[in-house]
């Protein structure tokens, strides 16, 4: 056999393997579909995604809530992992977060995380969304209704544990008359925080109401009261930004007493870096946003819940202050803590 029959031998060879390659290349792109099914069954596909569903956050934030922001970033991660369309949406008044959750329902959306704050004002919109066959969590406030509601999940702090930590902190400080500062009357969350103070807290605890809608308000009204009684040692306030305001009343009245809040941000940790605020209670609103939209997902995907429908998933209190606040303010500066 002599050299120059070779090519000739070898061409119907190349030309098989050219064809094969291009029958394989023909079954992968039919199989598309395929693969994205595979996906949302949580089955690893190359490049494919899981199948697109939307989720509706429901809070009752105020405008301007620098809180509620580090929850919106942990709920918008979750939801660009899973391939969500997030929808969300706030108001403080229940009967208008009520609206919202009815809106959602409406929209037909694949699944409900909500707050509840005013859980009676909620309890019938919840039973429609469960009527309709729409998954519903809770997150932030409502740890001790979620279940009397029939919610699925529930993520975030148990407020009366947390405050009554944070009353044994104070005796461990040794305060001895403290003010409770709540920003929205008859948030349950925020009365629990305060009771459970009060319950473990060896002095004197009052309770002073501000319109936390209004800052100017709030500094107005909380100089008042530490200029009405200077035997207040300790301020105790609810809320990152209201903790922010609360310094500007201590000096404004002059007081020598300290200052310990519920809830940070990025200002407030350098708040306390500087002792201007002595600590904070994290209750991780970042994981809360987070928790609640991804357990939607593996819920709608594979049927899991966590806690089975009888535990809450706590994501807090857990404490900062100057012993830790260096490692908690890297994270704060991104507007995750």
């Amino acid at each position: 056999m002599d050299r120059s029959s070779r090519p000739r031998r070898i061409a119907p060879v190349i030309a098989a393997v050219a064809a094969a390659t291009l029958l394989v290349v023909g079954c992968s792109s039919s199989s598309g579909g395929k693969k994205s099914e595979d996906a949302g069954n949580g089955v690893s596909a190359g490049k494919a995604t899981t199948p697109r569903m939307t989720v509706a956050l429901i809070t009752h934030a105020a405008p301007g809530d620098t809180f509620w922001d580090t929850i919106r970033k942990g709920a918008q991660a979750a939801a660009a992992k899973d391939n969500i369309k997030l929808v969300y949406s706030s108001d403080p008044n229940a009967a208008n977060q009520a609206n919202l959750v009815q809106n959602a329902i409406d929209q037909k959306v694949d699944g409900i995380a909500v707050t509840l704050a005013k859980p009676d004002a909620l309890k019938d919109v919840v039973s429609k969304a469960k009527a309709a066959n729409i998954p519903v969590v809770g997150l932030n406030s409502g740890v001790s209704e979620w279940k009397e509601l029939g919610l699925l999940e529930f993520f975030g702090q148990d407020e009366s544990v947390a405050g009554e930590a944070f009353g044994r902190r104070l005796n461990a400080l040794g305060a001895k008359h403290a003010v409770c500062v709540v920003q929205e009357q008859g948030n349950i969350g925020l009365t629990q925080r305060c009771d459970g103070v009060k319950k473990t807290f060896s002095g004197k605890t009052d309770t002073l109401y501000v319109n936390g809608t209004d800052m100017p308000s709030v500094k107005a009204t909380i100089t008042a009261k530490l200029k009405q009684d200077n035997s207040i040692d300790y301020v105790v306030t609810l809320a990152a930004p209201i903790a922010l305001t609360a310094v500007q009343s201590l000096s404004d009245a002059g007081s020598k007493a300290k200052l310990a809040t519920f809830d940070l941000n990025k200002d407030l940790t350098k708040a306390i870096h500087n002792n201007t605020v002595q600590f904070a209670v994290d209750q991780q609103p970042y994981l809360q946003g987070y928790l609640s939209v991804d357990s939607l997902w593996v819920y709608k995907s594979n049927g899991n819940y966590s806690g089975g429908g009888e535990q809450a998933v706590l994501t807090g209190p857990a404490f900062v202050d100057k012993s830790n606040i260096d490692k908690v303010a890297q994270f704060a500066a991104k507007g995750t803590r």
